[in-house]
């Protein structure tokens, strides 16, 4: 059992002003696994306040200076990249080589990609008679997830140091031990103290605290379009920058030209990345009608080939859900879908066979649907599990209607038997990032929402920027002669 006892604050490890506990399960066990501290307002209030005072020091030091700090803290990330990836594992649930790739390997290079480009970033411009100069935004407010939590973690602290910004914060308090692990790895890589600070605990009480606090001057949030919501209520209060990395429901489109084999292999494995526990994945599999039933007999196929189990087992290719809750919002899903008349292709909610002694796991069967009614509640909400559903499209138009047929616009796919072709009708469907016959993922590509998926992007110098206020100063024009 991990006990956590104290908050990083100001340099310091410090005993917290709250008296709760949290627990941490073990998703493969469904068991208690690790205890943290639950922080209060008055500890938010501490973090802001240690932010505010190391705000001026940090925003000073040449940005040359800061990407060095910052390349030390990718080094202490680097040597504790095994214990990073059974953490996550353990309170994700994705199977451990690919939480290392993924969920570790992937932060620790933008650590190393954000201390390159504080030193190369072009922080003044001259325009005119005018310096155009890009000053760091202040303190930030940083709110993340549990689903991908040392990347989306890194996104906001790393870009946000690297501008010249302090940060207080928040992790998930379902997948924390890792931002502990970062807080360890920051105090030994010598972060000024108060430029960073970690404060566990609810999002109602240490979340809402640090997003409605007058010394934040931006708030970076990652999580549910309904939490978002609130988040931006409460900066609005005090006219705060906000970045809001929201829901999804992203659209894979098969044209009648596709590799269709190809197409539905790729999609099955996007949305069954992390359990289907990602905002962007690829969970409405739209293809022609004439190759419907050959799509779903394929995607049958693709989808039984995931054998579910531990996180930490060889083998293991789908692992458990984050926690009980989220299993029975997934189940509720798929019986949902059942009930309303649904095609059940493969899976359901009957529970799929696990090792011994981890039947308390909170495993859910990889499952497909087809659906006729893009309108269906299976083809409209975000359900964050392993559930792919299948609607047919009559034509080009058919389907970039049924793409943009959704509250959100994060992520999606077009397949077509040329990139042209493809990225042709990718143009027409209003989403953030569009994967063209299998296009793979850039960490310096800009990554966020379009509609109720967020506002703001991520990701390389674009989510630099993020964390930036352009200031003119206005020059006499020189003489004419």
């Amino acid at each position: 059992m991990i006990v956590r006892d104290t908050l990083f604050i100001d340099g310091k490890w410090v005993r917290p002003q709250g008296q709760g506990r949290l627990e941490v399960t073990d998703s493969s066990t469904g068991k208690p696994w690790a205890s943290i501290p639950e922080g209060n307002a008055d500890d938010a209030q501490a973090a802001v306040a240690a932010a505010r005072r190391a705000f001026a020091g940090w925003a000073g030091m040449t940005p040359a200076a800061r990407g060095e700090v910052l390349d030390r803290v990718a080094a202490e990330l680097k040597s504790r990249a095994d214990e990073l990836a059974r953490a996550i594992a353990t309170e994700v649930g994705m199977p451990l080589k690919m939480a290392s790739r993924v969920q570790v390997a992937g932060p620790v290079a933008a650590w190393s990609a954000y201390a390159k480009m504080a030193g190369n970033f072009e922080f003044e411009q001259r325009v005119g008679n005018s310096l155009v100069v890009r000053e760091p935004v202040g303190v930030v407010g940083a709110i993340t997830p549990w689903n991908f939590p040392l990347n989306q973690i890194t996104l906001k602290v790393a870009a946000a140091m690297a501008a010249g910004c302090t940060v207080v914060l928040k992790p998930s308090e379902v997948a924390p031990i890792n931002a502990f692990i970062l807080a360890e790895a920051i105090e030994a890589a010598g972060v000024p103290a108060g430029v960073f600070n970690l404060v566990t605990g609810l999002g109602p009480v240490v979340g809402e605290a640090i997003a409605g606090h007058p010394d934040v001057d931006m708030v970076s949030f990652t999580g549910s379009t309904r939490a978002g919501r609130r988040v931006g209520e409460l900066a609005a209060q005090g006219i705060r920058k906000v970045a809001l990395e929201l829901g999804g429901k992203s659209a894979s489109v098969v044209l009648d030209d596709a590799d269709l084999a190809r197409a539905v292999k790729a999609t099955v494995g996007n949305c069954y990345l992390n359990s289907g526990q990602t905002c962007s994945a690829h969970t409405r599999l739209v293809v022609p009608r004439a190759k419907l039933a050959d799509a779903l007999a394929m995607a049958k196929e693709a989808a039984e080939r995931f054998t579910v189990g531990p996180a930490l087992a060889e083998g293991s290719m789908l692992g458990p859900l984050v926690s009980a809750a989220q299993k029975e919002r997934v189940l509720g899903y798929i019986r949902r879908g059942i009930d309303e008349g649904a095609t059940l292709v493969t899976g359901g909610a009957e529970a799929p066979e696990v090792p011994a002694g981890y039947e308390g796991g909170y495993y859910v069967r990889p499952t497909v649907f087809a659906v006729e009614d893009s309108r269906a509640t299976l083809a409209q909400e975000e359900i964050f599990g392993p559930v792919l559903t299948v609607i047919p499209h009559d034509g080009d138009d058919d389907a970039v209607r049924i793409a943009n047929d959704s509250a959100y616009g994060l992520g999606g796919g077009v397949w077509a038997g040329s990139d042209e072709r493809a990225s042709a009708v990718a143009r027409r469907i209003r989403t953030g990032q569009v994967d063209i016959n299998g296009g793979v993922w850039n960490p310096a590509a800009p990554f966020g929402g379009f509609k109720q998926s967020g506002i703001g992007r991520e990701n390389g110098v674009y989510g630099l920027e993020e964390f930036l206020e352009y200031k003119s100063l206005q020059y006499r024009p020189a003489p004419s002669a």
